[in-house]
């Protein structure tokens, strides 16, 4: 028998994405009798609702529902809740599938050691500084071993961008944490690995992503990775992966390593060397891009990658601060207001 699927949607104020994310839903390989689109919306000021509500119109298997709680996970679990279907795949606003995505996420849950399955995204954008922050983020010297970003064969992996889950799982493992802001999808996918399950990832399910254009929503969105990366490893007590850690110590290395450099030769000696090291690596990767695409790319490029490392880093200082010296709800509450 065919499962049936519940593709969950949060978003809020997405109206430029949302009606090209819903149309690649409802253009899936997969039987259309078999899938639902609920879309839980954090109660949009936009047009976003009013898009949502003209699909609706001649797709009935599409809904909106109210998320007044406004935050992803907790649309994510509303989508849950009222979902009655066997597998449940969390999907973005800001992105659209592959027309075989569906269908090779279901092929992916048939194998009984499969928690999590999710694929390879394909990061986008329209300007040149989007394409060149879209281009850092797919690529391992700015993302690591995130391999959601650019793998190329089938593996087991730490998480997934787009999770699909067997409801049944999903619930009885406890949905998602709706007290992150960010990473609540690796902190569910660490739950996954507790429970003694597998995250697939292959390269057959396939979709795209809009990124941030510009550097100020880049910085914010990482810094939030790492701030909340923090409040994930507090709860299970250890990172996902080492991976994590790394954007962490080289903003301790520039802050320490600065201050050291003060009283010792030797130290300075070794602190520039590796800072130069980094602005050389930061080059080639950024020439290298830049050599396929355009040289147009190179500056927005060269900018992107520190970015990324360095807001990341200092998300995660802050987040040792709030949540391990503090203890305070404080820096908390104004990350929630940001992301908002």
């Amino acid at each position: 028998m065919k499962k049936t699927v519940s593709i969950v949607i949060p978003c809020r104020n997405e109206e430029n994405y949302i009606k090209k994310c819903v149309d690649s839903l409802l253009s899936q390989s997969y039987p259309k009798e078999l899938i639902e689109i609920l879309i839980a919306d954090g109660m949009s000021t936009d047009n976003t609702r009013a898009i949502i509500s003209e699909i609706i119109k001649d797709n009935p298997s599409v809904r909106i529902l109210d998320n007044k709680k406004f935050s992803a996970p907790s649309g994510m679990n509303l989508g849950i809740k009222e979902s009655k279907s066997d597998i449940v795949i969390i999907f973005g606003a800001h992105a659209y599938a592959d027309k075989d995505f569906v269908k090779e996420n279901v092929l992916a849950l048939e194998n009984e050691e499969v928690g999590c399955a999710g694929g390879v995204i394909t990061t986008i954008n329209d300007s040149i500084k989007g394409e060149a922050i879209a281009e850092a983020m797919s690529c391992p010297f700015g993302v690591g071993n995130a391999l959601f970003r650019y793998a190329d064969k089938e593996s087991y992996v730490d998480t997934v961008g787009f999770g699909a889950y067997n409801r049944e799982f999903l619930i009885n493992i406890g949905a998602f944490d709706e007290e992150l802001v960010r990473n609540q999808d690796d902190e569910l996918n660490f739950r996954v690995q507790k429970s003694g399950k597998k995250i697939l990832l292959t390269p057959k399910i396939k979709s795209t992503y809009y990124s941030r254009g510009d550097f100020k929503k880049l910085w914010r969105q990482y810094y939030q990775y790492g701030f909340w990366k923090v409040r994930v490893i507090q709860k299970h007590k250890k990172p996902a992966s080492i991976r994590h850690l790394i954007p962490l110590m080289f903003v301790l290395f520039l802050i320490l390593g600065g201050v050291a450099s003060i009283f010792s030769n030797i130290i300075r000696t070794g602190y520039f060397s590796t800072i130069l090291l980094y602005l050389i690596l930061d080059c080639v990767f950024s020439f290298k891009i830049s050599n396929k695409k355009s040289l147009k790319h190179f500056p927005y490029l060269f900018v992107t990658f520190p970015i990324l490392h360095i807001s990341y880093g200092i998300g995660f200082i802050l987040g040792i601060v709030n949540f391990y010296i503090f203890k305070s709800k404080r820096l908390e509450e104004n990350n929630k207001k940001i992301s908002r």
